[in-house]
């Protein structure tokens, strides 16, 4: 007989027993959670007083003729809650992402600064760390042939759409998805727990029309080359000529925003006196003759 079944049972558990029996209530509640507890509605007859409220009481069904309150049998019908607020996203240390206001929109490629960590430079702690070292001569080989087969890829197909009439193209090979759905239940999924999905690509048609049209303006070709202007021979400016071409600055004589100092040849030359032609009444000179003889009748 061992010494342990004269011992009275003890009172605390151990570190030990007590990690397991942790480790083991989370895995129920993870199990629960992840598979709900199946309801059914009761059997036709037994319903009295019974008001279906959530979508496991309605089973694979719709709604209940014979009980005379609201239904939606599936959500339909229900008035759907519009809400422009982000769901919470965690990252893999399951803290918070306070940055997924500033991704709204954005690509999930593009380089976004949110953090105080993202403008501090980080520290090299191992300058053997292989992440930081160059490639090998392998690597830069496989890099090198993956980036070859892409480009050739995307030039063939290129080429290939350019051609009025083309093979088919091959087809992928056939992919085999195992899907699980988060809920659980006879209203989801029909019943069924696990679905295998059998993806495979649809063949094209080599002959089909395009689908969508494209209503871009094509530019039109150049016209027709200009009339040739046929200009006189190229002589030398006279000095005349260069008089002639002299024009006189615009000087107002109102405004003077900068406070110059102009000339008063500059202001008689912008002021356009010298262009005009002065023509003197002849009505001028018969009165200037009369006065003069006038004044010597007086004398």
């Amino acid at each position: 007989m061992a010494l342990t079944s004269f011992l009275p049972a003890p009172t605390q558990l151990s570190q030990d027993q007590l990690e397991a029996e942790e480790k083991a209530r989370s895995q129920r509640s993870r199990q629960t959670s992840l598979v709900s507890s199946r309801r059914e509605p009761p059997p036709y007859g037994y319903r009295k007083g019974w008001i279906p409220r959530l979508l496991e009481d309605f089973g694979d069904g719709g709604a209940f003729p014979e009980i005379h309150v609201a239904q939606y049998p599936l959500d339909m019908g229900r008035k759907k809650k519009m809400s422009n607020a982000l769901a919470i996203q965690v990252d893999a240390e399951g803290k918070i992402k306070y940055d997924a206001i500033a991704r709204q929109g954005q690509s999930k490629d593009k380089v976004i600064y949110s953090k105080y960590t993202d403008l501090v430079p980080k520290e090299v702690m191992n300058a053997d760390d292989p992440d930081l070292q160059r490639p090998d001569e392998e690597a830069i080989k496989e890099i090198t042939e993956k980036t070859r087969v892409a480009l050739e890829k995307s030039v063939s197909q290129k080429v290939a759409a350019a051609m009025p009439v083309r093979a088919a193209d091959k087809l992928a090979p056939a992919q085999y998805i195992r899907y699980t759905p988060s809920q659980q239940g006879v209203a989801f999924n029909s019943g069924a727990k696990q679905r295998v999905i059998r993806m495979v690509e649809m063949q094209k048609d080599p002959m089909e029309p395009p689908r969508f049209k494209i209503n871009k303006k094509i530019p039109r070709g150049p016209p027709s080359p200009p009339a040739p202007v046929m200009h006189s021979p190229s002589r030398k400016m006279t000095v005349k000529e260069q008089q002639e071409w002299k024009i006189p600055p615009c000087i107002s004589n109102w405004k003077n925003a900068k406070g110059y100092t102009i000339p008063l040849d500059k202001r008689l030359a912008a002021d356009g006196r010298g262009l005009q032609t002065v023509h003197i009444n002849e009505n001028f000179a018969k009165l200037a003759e009369a006065l003069y003889i006038a004044d010597r009748k007086v004398g």
